[in-house]
């Protein structure tokens, strides 16, 4: 019997190998490139920067259509709407900026068509990757013999996190990330948010960054960092911005230093210190962000937050309570660690990243796959 994560992986061969048929001279050597690729597969990021592949707004429709059913294909239902309106946001967000924005090496700055896609390996060989990644996207799978293995790091976010619509609701892809965590960290007493609060003060950013692996100490990085290559005059500007953005906040070097990872121990509030509708709702929040994938997969991240596993995690907080304030969140424990931020742009600039500490990229398991196939 085929398990699910082969059918899985199947299904993404498939839609991969359409595309690359697809695609000729150029365009194909920019989307196809060889596995493993270190240093270019575990390189990812999240701002309006060059991701590294063949961009959608460089393919005919039917191209496009050939690479959104490989991205569609590593997400759920709800994953996959909820990248597609990531992505439809940057043309509100141009409105918001005036049309004026401008980075180097884009005629727009705020473009649906810069997301790029790039297939590591031969997908009919068993043994490959495939990556999605633009403003506010970063999607990544790894398939080894034959199977998905990881689908970390996952980054989703939201530029304006919230935007009007004809009615009463707004337009808020990320509304769940938020007000699961705002209505988990309300739902603590007075001394189990004295554990939970780390900080009085949001990070302006999540502790991981785009950094391929995670360690103890991480802390924000410098927005430079989360560019490809920046120029000086370019790397200055991103230094003013982040300056702007630390003032905004009243960022401290305490407040950088209490939201540091600390990998081994989770900082904040232990699950197993919560009551059982505390801990319901600590599973709704992950839920969120592992619901992202198909079930195949999420079923899987799931178990590692089952009744007997969920004590080792820890939920802690930063920022603000009330909607509106700057804040932060972190839920972290043994192969999973989410963390969400919204302090940007008036507390309208939201990110959620969820990461597997040992395992990003598959290289737990690609670490096994190499040394079962070195003799």
């Amino acid at each position: 019997m085929t398990s699910p994560r082969r059918e899985l992986a199947a299904r993404m061969a498939d839609a991969a190998l359409a595309l690359l048929a697809a695609l000729d001279g150029e365009r194909q050597a920019a989307a196809a490139w060889p596995f493993p690729s270190e240093d270019e597969r575990t390189r990812w990021y999240y701002t309006p920067t060059d991701h590294g592949g063949v961009a959608l707004a460089d393919l005919a429709p039917a191209e496009q259509r050939h690479a959104l059913q490989l991205v569609a294909s590593g997400l759920s239902a709800a994953g996959y709407g909820t990248v597609a309106t990531i992505m439809g946001l940057e043309n509100i967000l141009d409105l918001t900026e005036g049309w004026r924005a401008t980075f180097p090496g884009r005629d727009r700055g705020r473009d649906p068509g810069r997301y790029y896609v790039r297939v590591f390996g031969d997908p009919a060989s068993g043994t490959w990757a495939w990556r999605l990644g633009g403003h506010h996207v970063s999607l990544h799978h790894t398939v080894i013999d034959g199977e998905v293995y990881a689908c970390t790091p996952s980054f989703l976010g939201a530029d304006p996190a919230s935007s009007p619509l004809l009615g009463p609701h707004p337009l808020r892809p990320l509304a769940g990330a938020e007000d699961l965590g705002r209505e988990l960290v309300r739902a603590l007493d007075e001394g189990q948010l004295a554990t939970a609060l780390i900080s009085p003060v949001a990070p302006t950013d999540v502790a991981g960054g785009n950094r391929p692996r995670l360690g103890d100490g991480d802390a924000p990085l410098p927005l430079s960092e989360i560019w490809r290559d920046p120029d000086d005059a370019f790397r200055a500007r991103l230094a003013e911005t982040q300056r702007r953005s630390e003032e905004a906040l009243g960022l401290q070097a305490g407040h950088v230093d209490a939201v540091r990872l600390t990998l081994a121990t989770p900082k904040g509030l232990a699950a197993g210190a919560m009551t059982r509708p505390q801990q319901e709702l600590l599973r709704a929040v992950l839920a969120v962000y592992v619901e992202r994938v198909p079930d195949a997969l999420a079923d899987a991240e799931a178990a590692k937050y089952a009744d007997e596993r969920l004590g080792a995690f820890g939920f802690a907080w930063a920022g603000g309570l009330e909607p509106g304030e700057p804040h932060y969140y972190r839920i972290q424990g043994p192969r999973l660690l989410v963390e969400y931020d919204n302090t940007q742009r008036n507390v309208n600039h939201a990110h959620a990243v969820w990461r597997d500490p040992d395992g990003d990229f598959g290289e737990d398991v690609l670490a096994q796959h190499r040394a079962a196939h070195r003799h």
